[in-house]
């Protein structure tokens, strides 16, 4: 055990050290529940503003942990940043969500591989102030979407419950298909890399749109490239940590955690408590409380984090929930949830 995983609970963690009780951070803890983020927000003209202007963006990223003894702050940003970076049109309609300009296999070969660093440079210079700002005991989590994730909204040009348009492109245009994943693939290990030299301790990797896929599209589509990100971002940052989110993995965990070799698996709200007992020994989790009991709050939502608490407790453990916060969230219910997970 090294003195800096000594003095960062949440990354000793993530590296396999169990905790007396678990550290933790919450999904989109820098967001619209916080009025202190909706009164910042005004003072940007878009959503891509507001994450490409560091001093703004370091604001948001700080802000929950002014208000809870949270043990990580994440960076502020988003997954589609990277389609940005690579030359795709990229917008944020309020009230609705991005909106992209949907990719054909023609568009993919012009988009700019090379330059997906040089533009994310404000990201990166709002982790270096985020880490000149954050206690010592803090860890510092970067992220990027996941292959799969990102472009299912670069194909489909937006958000959709069952990411037909993407499923279709896949099965229909495989070498564009696969073209488009090996772009995607080298664009997150030159960000993440570039992630963990400004600074970053973990970073994440949300595949959130994995639960529509069988089992060979998931084998070939979520797999394998987050196994070939792994890989590459390790090959340059040796050991480097990660946390994989494959939302709705389901049955496919075992395997997704055996191929990418990540640190640490989020679990989403619907996996029951039991699936990490289909996981490798000492392999760590991080969750998963479904987001809407924060919301109810009161004392369903404290028997139920009790219950995660202890079903976790023979592993490393990263308290979280088992997706993003939601607007809604009352602040009293977030204060007494981290108390909670506290021993408070």
């Amino acid at each position: 055990m090294t003195e800096t995983t000594v003095a960062k609970p949440l990354l000793a963690t993530v590296l396999g050290e169990r905790q007396a009780r678990p550290p933790m951070w919450i999904m989109r803890q820098a967001g619209r529940y916080l009025p202190e983020y909706r009164e910042l927000r005004t003072k940007a003209k878009t959503f891509l503003d507001l994450c490409y202007t560091p001093e703004l963006a370091i604001e948001v990223t700080m802000q929950p942990l002014r208000r809870f003894d949270l043990d990580a702050a994440i960076l502020f940003s988003d997954i589609l940043v990277i389609p940005d970076a690579l030359g795709q049109t990229v917008r944020f309609v309020t009230g609705e969500g991005p909106r992209l300009e949907p990719i054909t296999p023609e568009g993919i070969d012009r988009l700019a591989l090379d330059e997906v660093v040089p533009r994310l440079t404000p990201v990166l210079e709002t982790l270096k102030g985020v880490k000149a700002a954050l206690a010592p005991d803090k860890t510092l989590i970067g992220f990027c979407g996941s292959p799969w994730t990102v472009a299912t909204y670069m194909i489909g040009g937006k958000g959709s419950p069952d990411q037909a348009a993407a499923r279709l492109f896949a099965l229909r245009e495989l070498e564009a298909f696969a073209r488009l994943m090996d772009v995607l693939v080298a664009a997150s290990i030159e960000y993440l890399v570039a992630q963990f030299r400004a600074g970053a301790d973990v970073v994440q990797l949300f595949e959130s749109w994995a639960l529509n896929l069988d089992e060979v599209a998931f084998a070939a589509n979520v797999i394998e490239p987050n196994r070939r990100i792994v890989e590459g971002v390790r090959a340059q940052i040796p050991n480097a940590p990660i946390i994989g989110f494959p939302r709705g993995a389901a049955a496919m965990l075992p395997a997704y955690a055996a191929a990418t070799k990540v640190n640490l698996i989020g679990l989403d709200y619907a996996s029951p408590i039991s699936v990490a007992d289909t996981l490798p020994s000492g392999l760590g989790v991080q969750g998963n409380l479904d987001p809407l009991r924060l919301v109810a709050g009161g004392a369903q939502m404290e028997r139920r984090a009790e219950e995660i608490i202890e079903g976790f407790s023979n592993r490393p453990h990263v308290f979280n929930l088992g997706h993003g916060i939601v607007p809604e969230t009352p602040i009293d219910h977030v204060a007494r949830l981290v108390d909670l997970v506290k021993g408070r």
